[in-house]
């Protein structure tokens, strides 16, 4: 019969390990989680490997021990926790006792007494016992019952590294116990644990494999060797005496413990999957077999599938100010509706054989005439609803956003936790990753619970979510930016643009020519043929065999990052030719092979616009990234001939001029820098004229560049080792550059200055019209956080502002093509960039709006200039 096993786990040891060893979570009532949700994974995996029986987790109380009466100067060299990590002690604990997990604490004792005594007592009972902790002093516990394992990390992955008896001797050719006696000789700076001077881990282990423990070494002392090791044991036996007690685990300690309550039960509670809602670890909640608890809404939901019906309930919908409504939908077809005509009347309308999804967009856009629709995703509403004005919807997921940009998702469940108060079941819980479709197919009662959940929340968050942005001062950005904007989006997305495939297949082919080209030369100087794609081989060549300078020796190889090619380039031509290699072969795979999987049978790729996923307010794009064509390299640039406008259209390109660069001036207030943009001087040249005290008409085209990375440098928060960088000079230099830049511009330091100092007092920063970024970074306890919060704090304003500009132009150029009865279309941004297909008719009163819509979208103390061009491909308009 099989023995059984007990886990005892160093809570406060795996909850450090976890906190260092994820980035910083937090869930959206802003409690930092990392850590616990670490924790919890390094838990699942060891009870799979493990499968015990019995389980407990010890943790240290606050108070002193008996080492620290022993020694005042116990552990007293450690760094105080973090507050972010602080946080999360009792929330583990927490987390623990909902899944039922006995928590072990005495008052006077470490976690490592405690683990110890329970350890032996197990081991006295006939019970294998595994004990996980990070810390190595627990190898002295391990016996060929007791098994010590310890997780650390190894290029990246964690590995767990276990120990009986054999192990210990194998690694430290000491049994268990002398490890006591090892840390006695030695020392252990992590607990200040003194040791003996002069002493360390080599010297200590010859002597006890020669004298077995302190004891006994001392007791031949005079024959111990070397001198120097003799003589501190001589001297500070009483030392060596004292930190041997410290090392010491205690397995007798007087801690109570109830093997019935240690039993391993169900962990997976209706407790714990609540407490895993609220902390937001939805991928945690698949390993729960229960169900959540009936919500009491439940009650309220109606479901209807005839026709009568439907009219009905359409009806009464008209009749409310305002309705919660979901759809499901999915490749052109809408499969069913949810409307909250009130909290406590929630209806699921389905297509049936009487019911079509038609039908089903006709009576939601004549609701949508009369009523105020608030929905999560306004923007897939309106790919199957037809609703002329944004002023008829209300969009949940776009306030959330407004109110915390730092979220990478805003899910209904977790919007209405934070402004119900309520818990609701998820959609991945419920139906997987399944789109509508399957999931309505094979999960049917359950989605349309979903569905009447996902509406009620979006009407009941609609007031709080209001109420949230006014106190914020986000009202207006809300209602004059971000929700026309859904609609502006909109419109681009189902627009999309014209791409010629015949000129993107020539193209893919000439990138082909030229990557054939670059392989020959690179080989032919490197003197043999290798695999440029392998970091491994390239780096041999490189650094091995051409002996080029700078090399980085990795665990893999030598690095062959970019940055590290970058610097290298200007010392031999085969660097220059592998950074055009590596891209021209990103244009090809990511361009010209993937952009062609993209176009629709109309010809045209119809590319997804998001608003809610940078912090600063910037607008993003994928399926494809129309936004990040390559645009340094010529032939970078010539894939943007591929993008046509229709027969009879042409392209308009319009694009601000340096916009960042006069937010900065207009928000600053600086007068000089105001002055030169209101005298259209070239502000690269005028900086390098003051920075480096030469006349502007003597400025060489190098001191322009130098200024310019210095400008846009300014604007990014650049500290003197990344301008450095930029500029390959010394970072005295750099830093020397900053200062004049900031004597130059007086008022721009005391403007930064003031905005780091703000986000300092008040945990955010605004944009000139409001928009909030918060940057918790700078409250963080780790140096590198704060100053990478610093950076944020002066940029994000800046380049917040910016996106707020471009975003105003975008919504009142889309809304004067609408109103004055225009065919063409906006059909693209590009950061500070807009594109439009132009009826060539048109051209003129469309170039009239652009240009009056971009330079009017702000009023700033310098004009916003617009350059723009047309074209009958996008290469030639831009």
């Amino acid at each position: 019969m099989m023995s059984e096993k007990i886990l005892l786990i160093d809570g406060h040891s795996i909850l450090n390990r976890a906190f260092y060893g994820l980035p910083d979570l937090t869930n959206s009532e802003g409690k930092h989680t990392g850590a616990v949700y670490g924790f919890l994974n390094i838990l699942f995996r060891i009870l799979e490997e493990e499968k015990p029986q019995y389980l407990a987790v010890a943790f240290d109380l606050h108070a002193p021990t008996f080492r620290h009466q022993m020694y005042e100067a116990y552990k007293g060299t450690r760094k105080a926790m973090p507050e972010e990590l602080r946080e999360q002690v009792p929330l583990m604990k927490e987390v623990l006792e909902a899944m039922e997990i006995p928590i072990v604490s005495l008052e006077g004792y470490e976690a490592d007494d405690l683990l110890g005594t329970l350890g032996r007592r197990s081991e006295q009972r006939g019970m294998e016992v595994t004990i996980l902790s990070g810390d190595r002093d627990l190898l002295q516990l391990a016996t060929d019952h007791v098994l010590i394992r310890i997780p650390k990390t190894t290029k990246g992955q964690t590995v767990i590294e276990n120990y009986h008896t054999q192990e210990v001797i194998e690694k430290y050719q000491l049994r268990p116990e002398q490890i006591i006696d090892l840390k006695a000789l030695m020392g252990d700076s992590s607990d200040n644990i003194p040791g003996i001077p002069g002493v360390g881990e080599k010297t200590a282990t010859k002597i006890l494999l020669a004298y077995e423990n302190v004891e006994n070494a001392y007791a031949h002392v005079e024959e111990i060797k070397p001198n120097k090791a003799k003589e501190s044991l001589r001297d500070h036996y009483d030392l060596a005496q004292m930190s041997k007690a410290l090392a010491t685990i205690h397995t007798d300690s007087p801690v109570s413990f109830d093997y019935d309550q240690a039993k391993l039960g169900e962990l997976y509670t209706q407790r714990a999957y609540e407490m895993f809602q609220r902390l937001e670890f939805k991928n945690l909640l698949q390993r729960f077999a229960c169900e959540p608890q009936e919500n009491a809404l439940e009650k309220n939901f109606f479901f209807c599938e005839d026709l009568q019906g439907a009219e009905t309930i359409f009806e009464k919908a008209k009749a409310q100010e305002v309705v919660g409504v979901q759809i499901f939908a999915e490749e052109g077809d809408l499969l069913g509706v949810a409307i909250a005509v009130s909290r406590e009347e929630i209806y699921y309308v389905e297509v049936s054989g009487f019911v079509s999804g038609e039908y089903l967009a006709d009576k939601l856009a004549q609701v949508a005439k009369q009523t105020q629709i608030a929905a999560f995703h306004v923007k897939v509403l309106l790919k199957y609803v037809n609703v002329e004005t944004w002023t008829q919807t209300f969009g949940a997921e776009v306030a959330a956003y407004l109110l915390n940009p730092l979220k990478t998702a805003y899910d209904y469940e977790d919007i209405g936790k934070e402004y119900l108060g309520q818990i609701f079941p998820g959609r991945q819980e419920v139906v997987g990753k399944k789109g509508d479709k399957d999931a309505l197919a094979e999960k049917p009662e359950e989605m349309k619970r979903l569905g009447c959940f996902m509406a009620y929340v979006a009407l009941a968050v609609k007031a709080p979510l209001e109420e949230a942005l006014r106190e914020a001062g986000m009202e207006r950005i809300f209602q004059e930016i971000e929700m026309p904007l859904v609609f502006t989006l909109n419109s681009m997305e189902k627009e999309g643009i014209q791409v010629e495939g015949e000129a993107l297949r020539v193209y893919g082919e000439q990138l082909q020519v030229r990557i054939g080209e670059l392989e020959k030369q690179i080989c032919g100087q490197a003197g043999e043929d290798f695999n440029i794609n392998s970091p491994k081989q390239l780096g041999a060549i490189l650094f091995e065999k051409m002996k080029l300078p700078g090399g980085k020796k990795t665990k893999t190889g030598y690095s062959t990052a970019a940055d590290v090619l970058d610097k290298l380039a200007p010392k031999h031509p085969i660097v220059r030719d592998i950074l055009e290699y590596r891209q021209l072969t990103k244009l090809k795979s990511t361009y010209a092979d993937g952009l062609a999987g993209y176009i629709g049978e109309d010809g045209r790729i119809h590319s997804t616009f998001h608003q809610t996923i940078t912090a600063t307010g910037r607008i993003s794009s994928t399926e494809p990234n129309l936004q990040n064509i390559p645009i340094r390299m010529e032939l970078g640039r010539l894939i943007r001939k591929v993008f046509v406008p229709r027969e009879g259209c042409i392209f308009l390109d319009a694009d601000y001029s340096q916009i960042e660069l006069r937010v900065l001036a207009h928000m600053s207030g600086d007068e000089k820098l105001i002055q030169a943009y209101r005298e259209a001087q070239d502000i690269h040249r005028l900086t390098a004229s003051q920075v480096f005290h030469t006349p502007f008409e003597e400025v060489t085209d190098l001191q322009r560049r130098n200024a310019k990375a210095v400008n846009f440098g300014i604007v990014y928060g650049i500290s003197s080792f990344g301008l450095s960088q930029d500029l390959s000079i010394t970072r005295k230099e750099a830093a020397d550059y900053i200062e004049r830049y900031f004597s130059t511009y007086p008022k721009i330091k005391g403007f930064l200055d003031g905005l780091v100092k703000k986000g300092k007092e008040d945990g955010y920063v605004t944009t000139m019209f409001g928009r909030r970024r918060p940057i918790p970074e700078l409250k963080s306890s780790n140096f590198m956080q704060r100053s990478f919060g610093e950076r944020i704090a002066m940029n994000s304003p800046i380049q917040g502002t910016a996106a707020d500009i471009i975003k105003i132009a975008m919504n009142r150029v889309y809304s004067r093509l609408r109103q004055e009865g225009l065919r063409s279309k906006l059909i693209l941004q590009v950061h500070d960039e807009l594109l439009i297909e132009t009826w060539e008719e048109e051209l003129e009163q469309v170039s009239e709006i652009l240009l009056e819509e971009m330079r009017q979208a702000a009023s700033l103390d310098v004009a916003l200039e617009v350059d723009m061009h047309t074209g009958k491909n996008w290469y030639e308009a831009k």
